[in-house]
């Protein structure tokens, strides 16, 4: 299991399955550090595959939460037990407004996070926590 409790990770739904989470500062190095973890996580757990796919999607949802939010950020990967063949994905933050998918320009530097998300996974979505949101995408496990 990473880091933090599960506590610590805004909005958290109990599930079954493989857990890891952890929380990370608001500052930069939390991207690259986010990457690090769910791809080394991925590894452990036999789903490299999925690595590089996940490690994308989250850094560009915790670089939003770098963006608009303060404080802690929190990241949970959960490998659900049973036959849905689906890794869920959280990216946690104190900011309770919801994230709103945009067309981007061609000349926008950033905008572009959400649509990769939605585009990426096999469904997405969020939900609002006691102090703040989640931002959630699952990805289907090959088999």
């Amino acid at each position: 299991m990473g880091g933090a409790p599960a506590w610590e990770v805004i909005g958290v739904i109990d599930t079954e399955g493989d857990c890891a989470d952890w929380t990370f500062p608001a500052e930069p190095g939390a991207v690259r550090t986010a990457r690090q973890a769910v791809r080394g996580q991925l590894r452990d757990w036999g789903l490299d595959g999925l690595a590089d796919l996940a490690a994308l999607l989250v850094s560009e949802l915790v670089t939003n939460a770098l963006r608009h939010a303060t404080g802690p950020i929190g990241v949970r990967l959960v490998r659900r037990s049973g036959l849905d063949g689906a890794l869920l994905v959280e990216v946690s933050d104190p900011l309770p407004d919801p994230p709103r998918e945009r067309a981007a320009r061609l000349e926008d530097e950033s905008g572009r996070g959400l649509y990769l998300v939605a585009s990426a996974s096999r469904r997405w979505g969020t939900r609002p926590g006691a102090t703040g949101k989640t931002v959630w995408f699952e990805l289907a496990v090959p088999e």
